[in-house]
């Protein structure tokens, strides 16, 4: 008796938890991590990624999401082996018999029973089939959060690295409309032109610092919430490379139609994909109700062991061994109401399926246009910038012969002011677009 005491404790532990005997926990959670980002030296993109995918909370989330539909899936599992229950019980007994006084004991007694559903008609399976699509729901839906992740953080990116040069920019332009107001003012003094010359330049060259100032806090902004994409503090000192300069990193890695691109995302946006697992686990559904309402076969074994304390039969053993059929007969139309349930279920998630296909499709198409369209936008803002500088060349040595007027001066400092930050923009657009579609097609 001693020993089965033992035993059921040995089976009640805790430490059984953490135990695998399936192997269905095969998801692995990211390594490699960089714990202090902030004492490296400049960190490239997928360094910056890297910390992202281990630090973000929503990543986390979905993670732990996979580890709960792995456990779900172990316990469908273990519906194939037998359930083992074991039972024990002591207690006091006082007996008072006339003319013999008054006794104690302490009768004990122990069971063991053995339950095992041997045939149920493709329930169990069809439950295990349920958990395992599942299971590729949640591994999917966690995929699709590491390309939003991955995405924001290359959206960050780019935009610091556009609100550093943008803010370069702006302190060159205030360097040309400083040239151009104190050429004015040396001009007004020699009485050369008037007054309202030299406060038109002046103003030109505040409103130019008053557009470092901007830029200036765009840039902030930018570090901060890239900071906060790597669950860092907003004033976290991020230190980035810039992209490299000998090839062409605005044109996509593929030669693939557009027509080309919506088919591959078809098969590879996890999106998708979670919702065809949706659907499977909902028919699943259909088959385990299905199987419920067909009999089922379970085994069964008892042993027991009893010892009162008397002196005549003192102790008892009882086995015993069977198979029991249960048919369900009636259950008040629960089950016609389930099954009808299961289907429009089914029906639903089907139907999910198809939206999220067409949403897939217009979301490459509408990528894709927005990359060709930034592509195109990259080329000519080029072309506006290498004209808008030479305009601004003949433009203050025109004003330095007095050929020239003040506005023209000012305006083509303004024009060119505005074309190297269209392209600064325009160039990161294109990146973005790209990422954008690459997102798109399901290729992060």
């Amino acid at each position: 008796m001693r020993k089965l005491l033992i035993l059921i404790c040995l089976l009640a532990t805790p430490a059984l938890a953490e135990l695998d005997p399936f192997s269905v926990y095969t998801a692995k959670a990211p390594d490699g991590c960089i714990d202090t980002p902030t004492t490296k030296g400049e960190l490239t993109l997928p360094e910056l990624v890297q910390i992202g995918i281990c630090n973000n909370p929503k990543l986390n989330r979905s993670y732990m999401s996979v580890k709960a539909s792995e456990a779900a899936l172990g316990q469908a599992k273990s519906s194939y082996l037998p359930t083992v229950t074991g039972t024990g019980a002591i207690r006091q007994n006082h007996e008072k018999v006339q003319g013999n006084g008054s006794r104690n004991n302490y009768p004990v007694s122990g069971n063991i029973a053995l339950s095992w559903l041997v045939y149920d008609f493709g329930g169990r399976s069809a439950k295990t089939e349920q958990m395992r699509a599942y299971l590729d729901s949640a591994e999917f839906t966690h995929n699709a959060n590491l390309h939003d992740t991955v995405l924001e953080i290359n959206q960050a990116y780019f935009d610091l690295l556009s609100a550093q040069e943008v803010l370069k920019s702006m302190q060159e332009s205030e360097k040309t409309f400083k040239k151009s107001y104190e050429e004015s003012r040396k001009r007004f003094e020699l009485g050369l032109v008037s007054a309202s010359d030299k406060l038109l330049a002046k103003t030109s060259y505040e409103q130019s610092r008053l557009n470092v100032v901007q830029a200036d806090n765009t840039l902030k902004k930018a570090q901060g919430n890239l900071a906060v994409l790597l669950n860092l503090s907003p004033d976290t000192a991020l230190k980035v490379t810039t992209p490299p300069k000998d090839r062409d990193i605005t044109k996509l890695e593929t030669d693939e139609t557009v027509q080309e691109m919506m088919e591959t995302a078809l098969s590879l946006r996890p999106e998708l994909q979670s919702q065809k697992s949706q659907m499977t686990a909902a028919e699943r559904e259909i088959a385990i109700l299905e199987a419920g309402d067909l009999p089922s076969i379970s085994a069964s074994a008892n042993a027991g062991w009893g010892d009162s304390w008397k002196k005549h039969n003192p102790y008892t053993v009882d086995t015993s061994v069977g198979l029991s059929l249960s048919i369900p007969l009636f259950t008040g139309f629960e089950d016609t109401y389930n099954a009808a349930r299961a289907k429009y279920q089914y029906r639903q998630a089907a139907l999910s399926v198809l939206e999220t296909q067409d949403s897939v499709r217009k979301d490459v198409w509408n990528s894709y246009q927005d990359y060709m369209t930034a592509t195109e936008a990259y080329r000519i803002s080029k072309t506006m910038r290498e004209s808008a500088k030479e305009n601004e060349r003949v433009a203050f040595a025109s004003y330095q012969i007095g050929k020239g007027s003040i506005l023209e001066l000012l305006t083509a400092g303004s024009q060119l002011a505005s074309a190297r930050q269209q392209v600064i923009v325009a160039f990161y657009s294109v990146l973005t677009s790209k990422a954008n579609l690459y997102r798109a097609i399901g290729r992060f």
